[in-house]
């Protein structure tokens, strides 16, 4: 890809910034949506890296401002990576296993999209949050 001006050049950098924003660290704010995507080794060769982009890329298309996407290390079940958690505020979070690419973008569009968790591939919806 060639850049002809400087007006390009801001383009990408703008939509490359949004896109790391989406993965920065901060302070949750009451309505703050988090997702997590476990990227320890077990879940990267699982496919963990495809997930957190098709997530991150899927919040981004959408133009989610509440929701901050979280690269996190070992969630603790490894026979189903990748693992992706969602953090809703005042709901306990929910534990999803298996979540492929496709899976990742589903879990944007239904579950914090629409409220309509994807019951088939939670593992673990009810735990205590230290």
């Amino acid at each position: 890809m060639q850049i002809k001006s400087i007006e390009e050049l801001k383009k990408i950098r703008e939509k490359s910034m949004k896109k790391v924003n989406l993965r920065e660290h901060g302070e949750t704010t009451g309505d703050q949506v988090e997702i997590l995507v476990g990227m320890a080794t077990c879940g990267i060769a699982s496919g963990a890296r495809e997930t957190l982009n098709a997530i991150v890329d899927e919040v981004s298309k959408e133009g989610l401002q509440n929701v901050k996407v979280v690269q996190v290390g070992c969630i603790g079940h490894c026979h189903s990576e990748p693992i992706v958690q969602v953090n809703l505020p005042g709901q306990k979070p929910t534990l999803y296993g298996k979540v492929d690419d496709q899976k990742g973008r589903e879990i944007v569009q239904k579950h914090i999209k629409m409220g309509e968790p994807l019951k088939e591939s939670i593992i673990e919806d009810t735990f205590d949050r230290a």
